[in-house]
């Protein structure tokens, strides 16, 4: 942390306002930039950052879960700006999978270590943050994650102060001295829209999935169909808590019926911890000075020592394949990387050493319309495994639940096999059979 000098605040604050265009005229070539996570991305910052491209060469932006337009991704901008990226989305998928991008696997909870010794490259923080306040000090509102961490790291911090940006109650705060460079600048934060939960399969996996939550229980769950479709079938549970990775709209409905109160929780009682926020502005808004909703560092909210704390913690996770030994393919489609890593293990593992802890998996059986079963026999060549078939528990699909925790591989394939869709099973079996012959040979 810089030292804090001896003067007004106010006065600090300043002498350190800018413009953009002047603020990232300290980027030099080579650079690595760290902005703030998913929907806090700070646009109009990376936009004056962008305008720089014939000055600039080998720059690095470090972006984790992509929900917003991410123009760097773009092919104009080769060599010039790398995308480096933790977590794939829509709008730079083309970019990672061609090669002009980057992609690191690595765990949400170990990157703000990544951070301190350097391994991921933070020479300039962009941060998003609402206006100080009398003391002050700047919230650095829906992104906490590994943002101080960048601050604190950084060689210079660039904050855009947004007056759209809700205050978030937790670890949130940063002294306006641990600022370089201040631009006032108010746009709309990223947004993600409500998603029906009117899938009649999503409807499926989330009753099955309700049939393993009770009352007193600790949720993590993300963004979703499946998710969304949970919470119809939970509003006759009580007293549920919330240790989560992303705070999203979907759980709004559930706190205001008194479902979700934490009054049960054996740390943080009564709080609803998160590291990231993102959703509709009607969520922005619900969680602006909410002082039940708490945001903690990443490396804090996905310790698995922390997440196990909870007694009677359930993690839910999706996947986009599971083989039949159970092995859980989450970020990509054979070689090609199609997501990320992000909190999935982490919990899973939390879950599993927490008492009484239900690790879960869930996902459709089918994909393209019923033509291809996500449960397969065995893993393409060179599909990376998310999770470890050592790791995984419960298995949920719209067909039922299988539950592997300490059964051997015959039997795992046999209660996969029969949550697999119906079409699928005979020759999954066949399949089944010609590789665990091939094991003993």
């Amino acid at each position: 942390m810089r030292e804090v000098e001896k003067m007004d605040w106010k006065k600090i604050y300043k002498e350190r306002l800018t413009t953009a265009e002047e603020a990232v005229k300290a980027v030099r070539s080579g650079d690595g930039i760290l902005p703030s996570h998913a929907a806090a991305e700070p646009k109009h910052l990376i936009n004056a950052l962008l305008a720089r491209k014939d000055e600039l060469r080998d720059v690095q932006i470090w972006q984790g879960l992509n929900v917003g337009d991410a123009p760097y991704a773009r092919p104009e901008y080769a060599g010039h700006f790398t995308n480096v990226s933790f977590f794939v989305g829509k709008n730079n998928r083309k970019c990672i999978q061609s090669g002009q991008g980057e992609f690191v696997p690595i765990h949400f909870y170990a990157q703000p270590r990544a951070i301190r010794e350097g391994r991921i490259k933070c020479d300039v923080a962009m941060i998003q943050c609402t206006p100080p306040d009398e003391s002050g000090y700047v919230n650095m509102g829906i992104s906490c994650d590994q943002t101080r961490v960048g601050v604190e790291t950084a060689r210079v911090v660039i904050a855009q102060v947004n007056r759209k940006m809700p205050r978030v109650c937790g670890d949130t705060l940063i002294h306006v001295s641990e600022i370089d460079y201040f631009v006032e600048y108010d746009e709309d934060l990223y947004e993600i829209p409500l998603i029906s939960s009117d899938d009649p399969i999503a409807e499926k996996i989330g009753y099955n999935i309700s049939t393993l939550i009770r009352d007193g229980d600790t949720l993590q769950m993300g963004q979703g169909t499946i998710p969304n479709a949970i919470l119809k079938f939970l509003m006759d549970k009580k007293d549920l808590g919330i240790h989560t990775e992303v705070f999203s709209d979907n759980l709004i409905p559930l706190i205001e019926a008194g479902v979700v109160t934490g009054a049960k929780k054996t740390i943080n009682n009564r709080k609803i911890i998160s590291t990231f926020i993102q959703g509709t502005r009607a969520l922005y808004d619900y969680v602006d000075n909410n002082n039940m909703i708490c945001l903690k560092p990443v490396d804090y909210t996905n310790d698995v020592s922390v997440i196990a704390a909870n007694d009677n913690m359930v993690a839910i996770n999706s996947a986009l394949e599971v083989d039949l030994m159970g092995q859980v393919v989450a970020d990509s489609i054979g070689v090609k990387t199609f997501s990320g890593v992000g909190g999935q293990l982490d919990f899973l593992r939390g879950a599993e050493q927490s008492k009484n802890g239900r690790p879960i998996i869930a996902l459709p059986a089918t994909a393209k319309n019923g033509t291809i079963s996500r449960i397969v026999a065995v893993l393409k060549p060179g599909t990376p495994v998310t999770t470890t078939r050592q790791d995984v528990h419960y298995v949920v699909t719209e067909y039922g639940i299988a539950n592997l925790y300490g059964r051997p591989i015959r039997e795992r394939a046999k209660m996969l096999i029969n949550i697999a869709a119906p079409q699928f099973r005979e020759q999954l079996e066949k399949d089944f059979y010609e590789y665990y012959k091939k094991i003993g040979e």
